[in-house]
């Protein structure tokens, strides 16, 4: 799912998805937004049933393409992201596993969040994130005000919390490939009952509101730091196949 102001067309080159698709043989698919932005829990666009909308798509994609049920997932960027991760509140039993990116649980969200069961998420965030604050607060685009968000360690322990997982994290990095990048990527994995449970947090220590291993889509003053260290393409991708839900809907 793409960003606020964003497209298919844009993640799909930001992302670049297709080509791991290809390599692994899935479908991916790029949705547009109405007025490019996901209606994500923040309070805007609250008109737009942007979840029925997706609800509706995976199952007309699943039937049209014969897709497996028990393998769908959902990942996005920023709003993206955000509308990832109402998603996972509102259609849990749907969904193998999530993967927000840049992006936070809305304040109006977390406070009425209820997933029906538990569901493995990667959350890949950036500590200098200059919109999508890592401690919570306004998102902003400069000095515009674009709602509020709970802060990533609340995010991340809501769903630990909600998976039934251990609250101590194993913490490791991720090695150091491009020591020029200015940030580095602390891995949090916090382990539950079962492989399906699974909370996995990557910290982009000086990573900004961008997308790992992807282009630095607008100047670093205005969006933060890119990491180079990993694709999160690929990474996304290699949690996404490890998960598959357990019971149809």
């Amino acid at each position: 799912l793409h960003g606020g102001y964003g497209d298919g067309e844009k993640i799909a080159k930001l992302t670049r998805f297709d080509q791991i698709a290809q390599r692994e043989g899935f479908v991916v698919v790029y949705p547009d937004a109405l007025n490019k932005h996901w209606n994500d829990g923040r309070g805007q666009n609250e008109s737009v049933d942007d979840v029925g909308f997706l609800k509706n798509l995976i199952e007309t994609l699943l039937g049209e393409f014969s897709l497996d049920r028990s393998k769908v997932y959902v990942t996005g960027a920023s709003n993206g992201g955000m509308m990832t991760l109402r998603l996972a509140c509102e259609i849990t039993p749907a969904l193998a596993a999530v993967a927000p990116v840049i992006a936070s649980m809305p304040e109006p969200l977390a406070g009425k969040c209820c997933p029906t069961a538990s569901l493995p998420i990667l959350i890949i965030n950036g500590e200098n994130d200059p919109l999508v604050p890592w401690n919570g607060g306004d998102v902003r685009i400069q000095r515009r005000k674009l709602g509020r968000v709970i802060s990533t360690p609340e995010t991340v322990a809501f769903w630990v919390k909600n998976n039934g997982c251990l609250s101590k994290p194993v913490i490791t990095y991720l090695p150091d490939r491009n020591p020029k990048d200015g940030s580095r990527v602390r891995v949090e994995k916090y382990s539950g009952p079962s492989v399906e449970s699974e909370v996995l947090l990557y910290a982009v220590e000086g990573g900004g509101h961008t997308w790992p291993g992807g282009v630095q889509y607008m100047p670093e003053w205005l969006i933060g730091k890119t990491n180079r260290d990993f694709s999160a393409s690929e990474e996304i991708w290699n949690f996404f196949k490890r998960h598959k839900r357990r019971s149809e809907p």
